[in-house]
């Protein structure tokens, strides 16, 4: 795992805290191949991305909790090129949907042909039929298209002239959107953010990370090179992280702790409609992978504090006072986290 999380991340408490920290070394042993599957992951994204390892990380995290990502950002931070590194560096399908303001429903999940053959209409399945889905711009194309794709995200399921159709597992949307132009652009209502667990927002890079990606690409034309990536993550082994994620313990005073957090966005003075119950069940899924990323089968309050920022912040909406405050819901949480008792 990256510096950014390890130096986040405290050492493991004491048993004398009341945690069951105690593990046979059959269960050390799974954990340590399961945390150097995920660091094999990152490290093989390091080759192409630089100076957004906080990014990758917690795009992994949103993989393993089964969960759909939007990322957003200005033009030419790597938003595209990071969904496409990790996406090669796991053993599933991959499709990419630029959405633009004259895109349909059919056009992502598929539509009904003629076969003229066999005298009857077969059901061609669309892009949205893969493992992981990048969708460039997803605030391009209108409310109808959104919604199309917006009850797949949540159902992984998609009924066309009374059937069903499943989506299989893993199932992983990567949204990108730009803040900054907003001509031609259909803003996502609060109740579609929703069904993204993360909202993850980028800035620019350093000084340094600008030097050393001028430094990496130097001698290249073109676009970086993803085919040099490697598949780190089978099927298999993603089967095996969402079970061993199922056991990571969490004592009460942690669900209580996150509870807390989730109620007070809906008390805050600046914030007209909080987080509901399914940010809290984000909150708690997502703890679990930072746990087992840091090597832990139990939960801390820090993984909460180190996910909250990303799950919360597209899950507020704020008053117009607090708008024109110039705050924003990014420190709205900082200063909830910041006032709430931490659980030891």
């Amino acid at each position: 795992m990256s510096d950014i999380l390890d130096d986040f991340l405290p050492k493991p408490p004491d048993p004398a805290d009341g945690l069951n920290v105690t593990q046979d070394s059959g269960v050390t042993n799974t954990m340590k191949h399961l945390q150097d599957k995920i660091e094999s992951v990152l490290e093989e994204c390091g080759k192409i991305i630089i100076g957004q390892e906080a990014m990758l990380e917690l795009i992994l995290i949103c993989i393993l909790s089964d969960g759909h990502i939007l990322l957003e950002g200005v033009p030419g931070i790597a938003k595209t090129l990071a969904a496409k590194s990790v996406a090669k560096t796991i053993d599933a399908d991959f499709s990419r949907i630029q959405f633009t303001p004259d895109l349909m429903p059919t056009d992502i999940i598929g539509t009904s042909l003629f076969n003229m053959k066999e005298a009857e209409f077969i059901f061609k399945k669309g892009p949205i039929f893969s493992n992981m889905i990048l969708i460039d711009e997803i605030n391009r194309a209108p409310a109808k298209t959104q919604s199309a794709l917006f009850e797949v995200m949540e159902e992984k399921q998609i009924s066309y002239d009374g059937i069903h159709y499943q989506i299989e597992y893993p199932f992983v949307v990567i949204a990108t959107q730009n803040p900054i132009e907003q001509e031609g652009t259909y803003r996502l209502p609060e109740a579609q953010l929703d069904r993204f667990l993360m909202k993850i927002v980028l800035e620019y890079p350093n000084r340094k990370d600008e030097i050393a990606i001028l430094n990496r690409f130097k001698d290249t034309s073109g676009p970086p090179d993803t085919t040099i990536l490697s598949t780190m993550l089978t099927r298999a082994d993603l089967q095996a992280l969402k079970d061993a994620i199922t056991k990571i313990y969490i004592k009460d005073d942690i669900i209580t702790y996150i509870a807390d957090l989730v109620g007070a966005t809906r008390e805050h003075s600046k914030v007209y409609l909080g987080a509901s119950p399914r940010a809290s069940l984000a909150l708690m899924r997502t703890s679990k992978v930072v746990a087992l990323m840091a090597g832990r089968n139990f939960v801390i309050p820090e993984d909460i504090q180190f996910v909250a920022p990303h799950v919360l912040n597209h899950r507020l909406i704020l008053t117009p006072d607090a708008e024109m405050e110039g705050q924003t819901s990014h420190s709205i949480v900082a200063e909830i986290i910041k006032s709430n008792e931490v659980p030891r």
